[in-house]
């Protein structure tokens, strides 16, 4: 920098350039030689001592005179010499900028002749269809176009021309690329106005391949096929036309021939390089496809397309890896779905064999890896086929819900009877390990002792415990039967799968308790013979319920304190019970109802009166006996006994309540009433028939007082009634006899005043009513 400022001052003429070194180099030496003179001076000043006032006088006069002369120097230099720099610098600025525009112009007319020349390259490909030069020579052009765009003038009408240019000719190179694609696989596809839900639809359903154009063609070069790969990469184009035809290959190839049985593929040669796979119907049976007919026709479909069409690579990727990863993750699980799935056994001594279809679907997984369409890393149907136990367990858990809740939803008139001598057929079960050899030991340390001395003399029933008989609903004993063969499916499974079915039982009576009494709501309180079914029902599956997860404990691999099934017993028995009492209500209301049309038994000396009164008696009556018939061998006897003797009692506590109400009972109201009375004596122990047969149920229409609480009332106000005011007294007993045991004081005095006139007799009587 001080060469060229010393050059543009000498330019200048106003300093010279020895000049200034010389003034410079004069200013030094004073300097050198005025620093040694005052060195000196102070030296022998304040070291040696010696007086040198004059000297120091002339010394500091020399070193003013120095310091104005720099002075000088240092105002000649701001004035004259930054003034020409900061003019030579302006100058240089110029010429730079000058010299940047120009290179910027060279570097444009440079892009515009690349531009040029790579346009010329790419017409010249294209027309010998070497696409892969033609679209690299395109990716030079749109470069240059691209630099051009940066320039700050990029709006000029040339550039916009020459973007106009590049994308035309990207459109023209795509549409030969396209042309080309076509001619190396050409579909025949079904009318789109077809149903695609049979497989006649897709017999007309075919694909050509030609790897190297026709066989007149010439002009085709015997590497087209990787010449059109490539150039539809460069052009970013390959994965946009690989994956709308393994849409096309999925939909109307791969698919139909997982999902249909009776599709097969079928490769034939119609040129000398032109293969057609097309889709071909034979007659099976099957329902669903086998996973080793499948795979076999998957791999005839792919094994054809590699050899022809995707046998290759781009950019160090095969092309079939390209569709592999278009089509593998739908295609896995459209095989998943409609072919392992069913392929699952449906019982565990099956499983064994199922290590075929593990095998085969390894064997499908490592061709489809060899060829390039699987990742080597990607296993989705081998693991799932390798998890068979888990999918086991889930299938038959699903199947087993599925039957169960088809049963729940079954009609509940067929009914099964049930014995105390009916026991749950459960299959023999494996002993448990250790348990065999446990016993003979214990048999051993026990032998001295004599057995029958261990028994104790009194033994309890052998239908102690048992349930009553009665009449459950077919589908609950089917239910049930399911539930132990589930179970006892557990006891030969895997751990994991054991526990999985002895929940799913569990599941089902959990469903049991909230579907039955939704899905059958209506018909439990329209119907009592299906109300006292479903009383029954679950009775019947609380009471095995007890036992049955005792039964499999010991074979079942489960944690310590799982309750099994006697948890739900409680439920059970409140649902059974909730449910026949609805259905007691409604008979209860449906009693009273009845009974509300007798205009509370009053007036019975009017014809009318009594009539209606008969008539609502002789309902209620009838009402008891229809239940009777329809409760007959259904319910157990006790419940039975008690269900009609609590209807029974409702009327009669009805009737005597409206009897007590009244104020004035006449002569002729009370033989009316007696007669009433008298009509629910005589007819209301034959309701209780809960045997077909009539000489069986003798016995139970003699014990009608067990069951009627209020019986023995009933037939105590039948005597007052026709009684007189000593046999009342008599009767009474000073409360000790029967009157008082079925009526209060108050209850009895009030009965009194309604039926005799106010006398002496009447006032002696009422003061002998005390207890």
């Amino acid at each position: 920098m001080s060469s060229f400022v010393t050059e543009v001052l000498a330019s200048s003429g106003k300093l010279e350039k020895d000049d200034l070194a010389c003034k410079i180099s004069k200013l030094s030496r004073k300097v050198e030689e005025t620093k040694e003179e005052v060195t000196d001076m102070i030296n022998k000043k304040y070291i040696e001592f010696i007086p040198s006032m004059e000297g120091a006088e002339e010394l500091l006069d020399q070193v003013e005179s120095v310091s104005k002369d720099i002075d000088l120097l240092k105002s000649c230099i701001e004035n004259e010499v930054q003034q020409n720099l900061h003019d030579a610098v302006t100058e240089y600025a110029k010429l730079k900028q000058q010299l940047e525009k120009n290179t910027a112009v060279i570097d444009l007319l440079q892009h515009l002749q690349e531009f040029d020349t790579a346009i010329e390259e790419y017409h010249r490909a294209l027309q010998e269809k070497n696409y892969v030069v033609a679209a690299k020579q395109h990716g030079k052009a749109r470069a240059s176009v691209n630099a051009l765009k940066a320039w700050k003038d990029s709006e000029l009408p040339l550039v916009r021309s020459l973007s106009s240019e590049i994308t035309i000719q990207r459109e023209n190179l795509i549409y030969h690329l396209g042309e080309e694609w076509q001619k190396l696989a050409v579909w025949k596809l079904p009318s789109t106005k077809t149903e695609l839900t049979s497989v006649k639809s897709f017999l007309k359903t075919a694909l050509h391949l030609n790897r190297g154009g026709s066989k007149g063609d010439e002009s085709v070069p015997h590497a087209l096929l990787p010449s059109i790969l490539q150039a539809l990469s460069i052009q970013g184009e390959l994965h946009k036309k690989i994956k709308l035809f393994g849409q096309v290959l999925f939909k109307y190839m791969l698919k139909p021939l997982i999902i249909y049985p009776s599709l097969v593929v079928e490769v034939s040669s119609q040129a000398e390089q032109e293969t057609v796979l097309s889709l071909q119907c034979t007659e099976t049976k099957a329902d669903h496809p086998d996973p080793s007919q499948v795979y076999t026709k998957v791999l005839t479909v792919l094994k054809t397309l590699h050899e022809h069409v995707f046998d290759g690579s781009i950019d160090e990727k095969k092309v079939s890896e390209i569709l592999g990863d278009l089509i593998w993750e739908e295609m896995s699980e459209c095989i998943i779905r409609e072919c392992l799935v069913h392929s699952i056994p449906t019982n565990s001594s099956q499983l064994a064999e199922y290590s075929e279809v593990i095998k085969q679907t390894e064997d499908f997984e490592g061709s489809l890896k060899k060829m390039g369409y699987l990742a080597g890393d990607s296993a989705d149907l081998l693991k799932y086929a390798r998890n068979v136990n888990c999918h086991f367990a889930s299938k038959k858990c699903q199947d087993v819900i599925v039957a169960a809740r088809k049963l729940m939803t079954s009609e509940m008139h067929n009914t099964v009877k049930i014995t105390p001598e009916y026991k749950l057929s459960i299959p023999k079960l494996p002993s448990p390990s250790g348990g065999e050899k446990e016993r003979k030991e214990s048999c051993k340390k026990s032998g001295h002792y004599d057995q029958q001395s261990l028994e104790n003399e009194k033994q309890l029933s052998p239908s102690t415990l048992c349930l009553p008989v009665c009449r459950i609903s077919e589908s609950v004993h089917q239910l049930m039967d399911l539930a132990i063969q589930t179970l006892s499916e557990a006891v030969g499974s895997s751990p994991q799968c054991a526990v999985q079915l002895f929940y799913t039982v569990r599941n089902i009576f959990h469903l049991f308790y909230d579907v039955v009494p939704t899905y059958h709501k209506d018909n439990f309180l329209k119907l009592p013979h299906l109300a006292a079914i479903q009383h029954n029902n679950c009775m019947f599956i609380a009471h095995h319920l007890l036992t049955l997860g005792f039964q499999f404990k010991p074979h079942l691999p489960l944690k310590d304190g799982v309750a099994y099934f006697v948890d739900l017993v409680p439920g059970f028995r409140r649902l059974g019970a909730r449910c026949f009492m609805a259905q007691m209500n409604i008979q209860k209301a449906e009693m009273l109802e009845r009974l509300s049309t007798a205009r509370n038994f009053s007036n019975l000396d009017d014809e009318d009166n009594y009539s209606v009164a008969s008539k609502a008696i002789r309902q209620v009556i009838h009402q008891l006996r229809r239940l009777g018939k329809v409760w007959q061998d259904v319910l157990p006897v006790n419940i039975y006994c008690k269900a009609i003797g609590t209807l029974l009692n409702t009327a009669i506590s009805e009737l005597i309540n409206k009897i007590m109400m009244l104020e004035d009972i006449s002569n002729m109201d009370g033989e009316r009433l007696r007669t009433l009375c008298q009509t629910i004596t005589e007819e209301g122990p034959l309701v209780f028939n809960p045997l077909p047969d009539e000489n069986k149920n003798k016995k139970y229409q003699e014990e009608v007082p067990v069951y009627v609480k209020k019986w023995m009332t009933l037939k105590e106000i039948s005597m007052v009634l026709n009684a007189n005011l000593q046999e009342i007294v008599d009767r009474w007993a000073e409360g000790k006899g029967p009157l008082a045991l079925a009526f209060s004081c108050n209850e009895m005095k009030s009965l009194i005043r309604a039926l005799f006139k106010n006398t002496e007799r009447r006032a002696a009587a009422l003061a002998k009513i005390v207890k």
